[in-house]
């Protein structure tokens, strides 16, 4: 993901063309157990982001995430808004007034985003929620401390394979509660899209 507040911005932008080009799939992952709205607004609230970023020159990595956070937080509806609005937002209130970034900060930055996406949504793992991949994402995070890159890749990759464990679970919380064990079978569109950012930053971190 970079170092500066540039850096950081470009790998917004970068996720931002990464949830338009999966909208659809995240359209239809919801629509099997939620409103069907998760891909909509996720897309809508990022191209928010994006004319936000362009009518303003954020100094630092944190003031780039709070826009973020402010941005999703207002444009964005059902659940997706307060969640990722609150994950970027603990994110920038860890990060402070660093100009740059390394591990320590990207670390603590995805620590604090999962505690805040636990304390809105009081999701626990295996509730199938997006929970299911931030979480062992964190983890894998903390035990690869060689660079940002190898931080982001290994943050991803668990995310990939936590948001695939939902697949079987009963969900516990949200929408997709509602159906009981017909849950079951169906992937997290939460957790899909959570692996989705992951991945963004990760390949903009390595430079792809």
């Amino acid at each position: 993901m970079g170092c500066t507040a540039d850096d950081v911005a470009k790998a917004v932008r970068a996720i931002a063309a990464v949830v338009e080009e999966h909208r659809v799939e995240l359209i239809q992952l919801d629509r099997a157990i939620g409103d069907g709205d998760h891909g909509e607004n996720l897309d809508r609230g990022f191209k928010a982001v994006l004319s936000k970023l362009d009518e303003s020159t954020p100094d630092t990595p944190a003031a780039v995430l709070k826009i973020v956070a402010t941005t999703l937080i207002s444009k964005v509806g059902g659940a997706a808004g307060p969640l990722y609005g609150t994950a970027f937002l603990r994110a920038a209130t860890a990060l402070g007034s660093a100009a740059e970034l390394a591990v320590a900060e990207v670390t603590e930055a995805l620590r604090a985003a999962l505690g805040g996406v636990v304390a809105r949504g009081k999701a626990e793992l295996g509730d199938k929620t997006m929970v299911d991949a931030l979480d062992p994402a964190v983890r894998a995070a903390e035990k690869e401390q060689g660079s940002v890159a190898a931080l982001l890749s290994a943050a991803a990759d668990a995310a990939a394979t936590g948001a695939e464990s939902t697949v079987p679970l009963v969900a516990r919380k949200g929408r997709a509660s509602y159906l009981g064990e017909r849950s079951a079978g169906h992937l997290d569109p939460g957790a899909r899209s959570t692996a989705l950012l992951l991945r963004s930053l990760a390949d903009s971190a390595a430079g792809s």
